[in-house]
């Protein structure tokens, strides 16, 4: 079943929508989860404790992830999925377009499992 972590990119408000949308739906924006203790940290340890958590990462952040996600994959390392949204095609501030496309995916493979899977997020 997928979970999601939110990045620091994504307002909070879709993490708010998505829960009205999908009421048993795991959601977390980065600011709430663990306290915030996650705010403005490094990527590796965002993306170590979404996987000890098996939350897939949501993240606008096409520079860091993907060297990040080849360095575990060529150690073996595993994660818990990734949808990467592309700020060309769905601006951090409209809120209700991301929500929608995540509700999108949710329906079309949330019951999949999402270990090492990388999804790019569509309108």
């Amino acid at each position: 079943m997928l979970r999601l972590l939110l990045d620091e990119h994504i307002a909070p408000a879709v993490a708010t929508g998505l829960r009205r949308r999908h009421k048993t739906l795991m959601v977390h924006a980065i600011s709430e989860w663990e306290q915030g203790t996650f705010l403005g940290r490094d990527d590796a340890a965002c993306l170590a404790e979404a996987t000890r958590q098996s939350l897939t990462f949501v993240t606008y952040d096409r520079r860091t992830i993907p060297p990040l996600l080849k360095r575990w994959a060529e150690e073996g390392r595993s994660h818990a999925g990734v949808i990467f949204i592309d700020d060309h095609n769905i601006a951090p501030g409209n809120v209700g377009t991301i929500v929608r496309a995540l509700s999108a995916l949710i329906r079309e493979a949330g019951a999949s499992d999402w270990r090492d899977r990388i999804a790019f997020l569509r309108r």
